[in-house]
């Protein structure tokens, strides 16, 4: 790559050597040399210039297939939880606590992830989680026993949050070479993602595919991806953050704690729906079982779909206006749902309610990102930690409300939580 610069350099000398034997005056000597040197360090320039710059789309293309690669993995898992769950026999209650596992790992892996990006830089991060995750995969595909499967999980939570601070870290930078708002496209590419990994989970599940073979065949693809797409990732962080050392003092992580609060009120919605809308639409809407689903395809779909139009919506109307207007649907579409318990109603309730909950968590990551005080990943991380226990904690206590008093009564309390997203985001200073 920096061979331009080498046979430039080159070229210099030798006219250099080749001007000392002439036997002319000394001045125009200096002058004819004058000219050739600054005709050479312009072409030094230029080609230096030209093989360090990085191509902004083409790491935005590499760090988008990154994403989606994430996105897969995750998915492929999840669509053969019940073959899993056959394979070793585990009731429901027993598999409710192996899947636990999962997001113990994540949390355990937060701050070591954070660590780990800013020492060693999110793009050898991101190489090693990404092989990390497919191979975790394939073990899963490999269990005969309960605690074999929760040894597994534990890791497979701990490598996919190594790859989700890298790849977000990346995504900051790429999006400060854009000089606008892309972060929740990638976001975006990660619920694209979880529909692929869900449908190739149900062909390989007509095809009676066995999880292993299932799992090597995704973990081979992430592989090429991951080694065709990774030359083109950003190869260095933010310089300007490299030299910060992060201390724990309020006034470097007030802003990023907001943040995290923002998206823990998000978050918690969003685990709400992922664990319980079906049941929702099964015990309250009580609509026939080959409809149950139709709330959370709904939901997940909006979801998708808002993060593609999200930035678009930030670059004009700003971030705080976004997560306030995020905050209001989520509130509107879980009260709708609960106000009126019909099938189209809370279809429409849960269509409101995957917009609303679209672009909180790319944005709060974007915005911990290009943080002054603190490193990306760091930031990231302390933004992921908070946010997370929203999304672990959400679920436990949608099922303790809803025995204490009754469904519709928790996701009226997950209602409120969303609008937290939106009192918080008017009331506090967003530029983290």
């Amino acid at each position: 790559m920096f061979l331009p610069y080498k046979c430039a350099t080159q070229g210099t000398m030798s006219k250099v050597r080749a001007a000392r034997p002439k036997k002319t005056s000394t001045a125009a000597n200096i002058s004819g040399l004058h000219k050739e040197v600054k005709v050479d360090c312009s072409v030094v320039y230029i080609c230096s210039m030209f093989a360090s710059n990085q191509s902004p789309r083409s790491a935005r293309i590499a760090v988008s297939n990154f994403f989606f690669v994430s996105g897969l993995c995750f998915a492929t898992w999840t669509a053969r939880i019940p073959d899993i769950q056959l394979h070793i026999g585990l009731s429901k209650s027993e598999l409710g606590s192996v899947l636990f596992a999962s997001p113990i790992g994540s949390m355990v892996c937060l701050p070591l992830a954070g660590w780990l990006v800013t020492h060693f830089g999110s793009r050898a991060c991101m190489l090693v989680a990404s092989f990390a995750y497919a191979i975790d995969l394939c073990a899963i595909g490999l269990v005969n026993t309960s605690w074999e499967l929760v040894a597994v999980l534990f890791f497979f939570g701990m490598a996919g949050n190594l790859m989700n601070i890298a790849i977000n870290t990346q995504a900051v930078g790429v999006e400060a070479l854009y000089k606008r708002s892309i972060m929740a496209s990638f976001h975006g590419l990660w619920s694209l993602a979880g529909f692929t990994g869900g449908a190739v989970g149900i062909l390989m599940v007509s095809q009676y595919v066995s999880p292993l073979f299932h799992f090597i065949i995704v973990a081979l693809l992430i592989g090429l991806f991951v080694i065709f797409f990774f030359r083109y990732s950003l190869k260095e962080d933010d310089k300007d953050k490299g030299e910060l050392k992060f201390k724990f003092k309020w006034g470097n992580i007030k802003s990023i704690l907001t943040l995290g609060i923002i998206a823990f009120c998000c978050m918690g919605c969003e685990g709400c729906m992922f664990d319980w809308s079906g049941i929702y639409f099964r015990d309250v809407v009580r609509v026939p079982d080959n409809i149950v689903p139709v709330g959370l395809t709904a939901f997940m779909a909006t979801m998708a779909t808002g993060r593609f139009v999200a930035d678009k919506m930030v670059t004009k109307f700003g971030p705080v206006r976004v997560l306030q207007t995020s905050g209001v649907l989520i509130t509107t579409g879980l009260l709708i749902a609960v106000a009126f318990p019909y099938l189209y109603t809370a279809t429409l309730g849960f269509l409101l309610t995957g917009f609303g909950v679209s672009s909180v968590v790319p944005l709060t990551y974007g915005l911990a990102g290009k943080s002054k005080k603190v490193t990306a990943g760091i930031a990231i991380s302390l933004v992921s930690s908070v946010g997370f226990l929203g999304f672990l904690l959400g679920p436990p206590f949608i099922g303790y409300i809803a025995d204490a008093l009754s469904l519709q009564w928790s996701f009226g309390l997950m209602a409120v939580l969303g609008f937290g997203t939106a009192l918080i985001a008017s009331k506090a200073q967003i530029n983290a």
